[in-house]
């Protein structure tokens, strides 16, 4: 049972999780967990609600690495480097994670303030001339705003007097009742590439169900799709801008079974949809440029 949430509090409260510092926001019968290593925002829950982000009962809150659930972002460059455009692979100059670099770095609480909209909290990643092994000055800054809904912004602006091209995603691991039970609709039509059948082109047909390992990279999504859970009566709808492209995956049982801070059954329990500039919709920042991508989301009981 969670505990009860107070949300006469402070919107930006100071906690520990393990070695990680991090922020609790509240706001409305709404709570927030964000963070410092990578921004990554932890927990999203609503009063009378399951949770809407999924976080392993495995996690780590250890220094130097991803913590396993909610929404790390993966930046500047999505998955491994060498899956990257050419353009991306090329601003790279040393050491390539998995998910590029910024997951592990420290951002700073760069503001946070109540509203009538709700509770607004930003995010920088201060990166000077670079980081090591991608030394361009593109500064990323990641906005929260906690109102009716939760709306994600995370921008790129180009310091720099080259242009520079980077992928990035919104690595969501969404809670549900049962993956066996849940459905996403509205890419209908799209087309994919399924990473675990050797990146072979294909067509969405009808709603997306799952029935096993599920890893594709959809291409010029529309701006709204949602996620169906008719064990929890619930629609989750995103509502994406600056993005055309999303990865959908679950690893199932054999994959969960290997993975770190996973337990062996956690397969059921979460989906992740990511909100993406990948592949052909990766950008290219000219000088001065700044470029905005958005998620909005909205949780309603399935009608």
């Amino acid at each position: 049972m969670s505990p009860p949430l107070d949300y006469e509090a402070t919107p930006a409260e100071s906690i520990e999780l393990g070695e990680l510092a991090c922020w609790r926001i509240r706001h409305a019968g709404a709570e927030l967990i964000v963070a410092r290593q990578g921004a990554q925002l932890l927990s999203y829950r609503r009063e009378g609600e399951p949770p809407l982000l999924w976080l392993s009962e495995e996690a780590a809150y250890l220094r130097g690495g991803s913590v396993r659930g909610g929404m790390p972002i993966c930046w500047p460059w999505f998955g491994d480097l060498q899956r990257n455009p050419p353009s991306v692979r090329a601003m790279a100059a040393g050491a390539a994670p998995f998910h590029g670099l910024a997951r592990v770095l420290d951002w700073q609480l760069d503001a946070v303030e109540r509203s009538a909209a709700g509770v607004r909290a930003g995010f920088r990643l201060a990166i000077g001339q670079g980081l090591p092994g991608w030394p361009h000055r593109v500064e990323p800054y990641l906005e929260l705003l906690l109102g009716d809904g939760l709306h994600i912004t995370l921008r790129n602006r180009n310091l720099g007097r080259e242009p520079v091209a980077l992928s990035q995603a919104l690595h969501t691991y969404f809670a549900v009742s049962d993956i066996r039970a849940v459905s996403v609709e509205g890419l209908q039509e799209c087309r994919y590439l399924d990473t675990i059948d050797d990146w072979q082109q294909r067509r969405q047909s009808g709603a997306l169900r799952f029935s096993g390992e599920t890893d594709r990279i959809f291409l010029d999504v529309p701006p709204r799709i949602a996620l169906h859970d008719a064990g929890w009566r619930r629609a989750i709808a995103l509502q994406a801008d600056g993005s055309r492209s999303a990865i959908v995956w679950n690893p199932w049982a054999d994959k969960a079974r290997r993975l770190s801070q996973c337990a062996d059954d956690a397969w059921q329990r979460m989906l992740c949809i990511e909100t993406a500039n990948v592949l052909d919709d990766s950008l290219l920042l000219a000088p001065g440029e700044e470029r905005t991508l958005c998620l909005r989301l909205v949780s309603a009981p399935l009608g």
